[in-house]
């Protein structure tokens, strides 16, 4: 792997530009921005300092994965697929301990920039461990191109991380095929309009699923993602595992880190179509065995205007827990747990993802507001509300993607009645 490591620097397209015509402009002052102690200058890049907690996400994964790893002592590599001013792949290497990144971006306008921030890492970094070995490479390729010829060389990485816009998801593929047997697979959409189930031809071409208008759009945009990669994994013969799933409000974003595992699996117990009943409220999950028979208890199979079908989706769990345990580990280890971070701390956010995590929580959340008017009684606490429901022994917890919701496993009709109890207990 090191002489693919080595091999991956040595093409033409790395060779320095020809010389141009000196402006006698002036370049622009750098803008000095820093996460987690790693300054860099975004310069003209796409820069939001408020996906920082999903670069944060990224890291500690990455670490993590290059500790646990058959053989630690390998070359660690990460491709940053779309990597803008370079400030993921910066963290890779500052952070991360990859032993190298590939920065690629399509934009041959940001090379000066990239190159501008990792050349100052170089220079305040120890020496490689290999005098003359190369930490980095700066391409400008096409995202499928790109990951294509690397799996073509047999060049695989570790980490391939993808923040691409919108809802193509034509690389997906390219990116299994780069990704070593057990690597991690960073995938975004910021495709809102398909998880909320306007856009029923974009979710179908890239996901191959068909959604449609839910209580909890942005749960269904991660399964959507979630779910597109283990229909391609399946097609390669693999199969996918999610780490964490993250949405941020703020894009919408939607990112989702998956672990690529080695022979297909059935895929049929958490890969299937959520049901949602507009008449009571109640979600469910049905499998392809079950197609023809969808309907809710509270309805004539009949009335097939009252319920709400969607998919084929990942249904399973959102995360992998003991895995977010121990990112939540490794985050107050290195003083990132409890530092706020654009209103919020990563302990806070990792531990609610950690309850989320509960095998028993089917997909969904329930909005405090719609509990509220059908039980027609002001909205309880949600903190009162979830210790009730435990207390009647179901699962319950917060959401990380809806402020205002909880996660159960208690039908809603049932939440109707502990929400009357407490307002008639006050």
């Amino acid at each position: 792997m090191a002489a693919a490591a080595a091999a991956a620097v040595s093409f033409t397209q790395f060779l320095p530009p020809p010389l141009q015509r000196r402006s006698c402009r002036r370049p622009p002052p750098a803008c000095t921005h820093s996460e987690r102690g790693v300054s860099f200058d975004p310069g003209s890049a796409f820069y939001r300092s408020d996906s920082a907690a999903g670069r944060d996400l990224a890291v500690l994964a990455a670490s993590l994965h290059r500790r646990g790893r058959p053989d630690p002592s390998a070359p660690f590599l990460c491709l940053d697929v779309m990597c803008g001013c370079g400030v993921r792949a910066l963290r890779y290497l500052a952070q991360a301990g990859a032993d190298f990144v590939w920065a690629n971006d399509a934009s041959e306008a940001l090379r000066p920039v990239i190159l501008a921030n990792l050349s100052a890492f170089e220079r305040a970094a120890p020496p490689p461990p290999e005098p003359g070995r190369r930490r980095w490479v700066v391409s400008h390729n096409d995202a499928t191109r790109l990951l294509a010829e690397r799996y073509l060389r047999r060049e695989y990485y570790d980490v391939i991380d993808v923040d691409s816009f919108g809802g193509d998801s034509a690389y997906v593929r390219a990116a299994l095929l780069a990704l070593k047997i057990g690597g991690l697979l960073y995938l975004t959409s910021t495709d809102w309009r398909s998880a909320r189930g306007y856009g029923t031809r974009s979710s179908l071409s890239s996901y191959g699923a068909y959604v449609r208008p839910t209580p909890y759009p942005n749960e269904v945009g991660l399964r959507m993602v979630i779910g597109g990669a283990v229909r391609e994994a399946a097609l390669l013969g693999f199969h996918i595992t999610p780490v964490f799933s993250y949405f941020a409000s703020h894009g919408p974003i939607y990112r989702v880190m998956v672990q690529l595992c080695n022979g297909k699996d059935d895929g049929i117990s958490n890969y299937g179509f959520i049901c949602h009943c507009k008449g009571c409220g109640q979600s469910q999950t049905f499998g392809f065995h079950e197609l023809g028979h969808i309907c809710c208890s509270c309805t004539d199979r009949t009335d097939a205007d009252s319920i709400t079908v969607v998919g084929p989706l990942w249904t399973g769990p959102l995360h992998d827990a003991s895995f977010l345990n121990e990112m939540l580990s490794l985050a107050a280890e290195w003083g990132w747990a409890y530092t706020i971070e654009n209103g919020d701390t990563l302990e806070k956010l990792l531990s609610t993802m950690i309850e989320e995590s509960d095998p028993r929580l089917p997909p969904g959340y329930i909005r405090l507001d719609e509990i509220s008017s059908r039980a027609k009684v002001n909205s309880p606490p949600l903190g009162t509300l979830i210790n009730s429901l435990r207390k009647e022994g179901f699962a319950a917890c917060r959401s990380h993607i809806g402020a205002n919701a909880i996660k159960t496993n208690c039908p809603i009709a049932s939440c109707i009645d502990v929400a009357r109890e407490i307002r008639n207990l006050r």
